[in-house]
């Protein structure tokens, strides 16, 4: 007698069964279908696996252009709201994905995980520096930071927790790949629209007239503050590659001049970081809640936050360089830095999504 093949199925979350309803619902109306690249996918398929409904949750960039032209959202008996839906369910696959499998937990509790762990990388960078001569501290001399903070101890504990931070955010795509399906190999338009779409935010822009920040109009704001923020991001992280050219090939140690072009890459940066992140907040305190997933805007909130930190000490560590305050400005800013790495490793806010679509 052959035993018997048993299979277990796991239940799915409420956050799916809803995520079903609703797409289901908008593939019967397709009322939408040309507001974004979430519709144009739903319609390639008929019936939604729990990767298709992951990949459609992360595709949404919360433009919230469907919610306000639904005929189905709330107070209708469908109660159709497709964008809390999908926040919603990002933040499940968010938990779903993350690597090490412990850091799921971060997710439930992000705001004091980021705040822990910024006070706790301050305390180390600060019990690890050194106590510098007075014609060291707080000067404009070559390799005044070092005299405060080793080079050594700069580049293994924030290049330890950036790597760790790659390694984690690769491991978190790939079960992200799997979970959806997504093909073995892409092709090289696939992959031109993709970076595309990523260096623009096409996505934000919803239907094409940007997204519903306070009501029913339409702006571009929320895009173009992105955008600043992205860009910013980016000009820092130029910045800190130049420093290092400009110390291990050419030899030229830090502190650098006002006019040098690691320092004007940076000033640039942070200053469009921190105009970025202050018009987001404003957007999101004063968007209408209905469409919102509260935890997920917690999670952006602590985010945001501590991205507003770390430009703001940069910013104030070049103003302050040459006073008495660097020491402790250093540490801080340091210490918020390799926090806001390992935090790379739990949620990954909107801000940081990008999907191939349609698929």
């Amino acid at each position: 007698m052959r035993s018997a093949e048993v299979h277990l199925r796991v239940p799915e979350s409420a956050g799916l069964q809803q995520g079903r309803r609703l797409v289901e619902i908008c593939n019967a109306c397709r009322y939408c279908e040309g507001y974004c690249a979430v519709f144009p996918a739903i319609e390639l398929r008929r019936q939604f696996t729990s990767g298709d409904l992951s990949y459609l949750a992360n595709l949404c960039h919360d433009c919230r252009a469907c919610y306000y032209s639904c005929q189905y959202a709330p107070p209708h008996e469908f109660a159709l709201n497709l964008p809390k839906a999908f926040s919603d369910l990002r933040l499940e696959t968010y938990e779903r994905y993350a690597w090490p499998r412990p850091l799921a937990a971060l997710f439930r509790r992000n705001g004091i995980a980021a705040s822990v762990l910024a006070l706790l990388c301050t305390v180390l960078f600060a019990w690890m520096a050194k106590t510098p001569s007075r014609s060291a501290a707080g000067s404009e001399n070559a390799g005044a930071f070092y005299a405060v903070v080793s080079e050594g101890v700069m580049i293994a504990i924030s290049g330890a927790a950036f790597l760790f931070a790659l390694l984690a955010l690769a491991m978190g795509l790939r079960n992200f790949w799997r979970d959806t399906n997504s093909p073995s190999a892409l092709d090289a338009p696939s992959l031109l629209a993709a970076f595309k779409d990523v260096f623009t935010l096409r996505n934000l822009g919803g239907g094409g007239d940007g997204c519903n920040n306070h009501d029913e109009s339409f702006s571009q704001t929320r895009r173009y503050f992105h955008h600043s923020l992205f860009y910013g991001f980016l000009l820092c992280f130029a910045s800190t590659y130049t420093a290092a050219v400009y110390e291990h090939i050419f030899g030229w140690i830090s502190p650098y001049p006002f006019l040098s072009l690691p320092v004007l890459l940076g000033t640039v940066g942070g200053a469009a970081m921190l105009v970025g992140i202050a018009g987001l907040l404003q957007i999101k305190v004063t968007a209408d809640p209905g469409p919102a997933s509260k935890l997920l805007l917690d999670i952006d909130y602590s985010f945001l936050v501590l991205l507003f930190v770390a430009a703001a000490t940069g910013l104030l560590l070049l103003a302050m360089r040459s006073t008495a305050a660097m020491g402790g400005l250093l540490a801080v800013h340091l210490g918020v830095i390799v926090s806001l790495f390992l935090i790379f490793t739990s949620p990954a806010p909107s801000s940081r999504r990008a999907t191939i679509s349609p698929r």
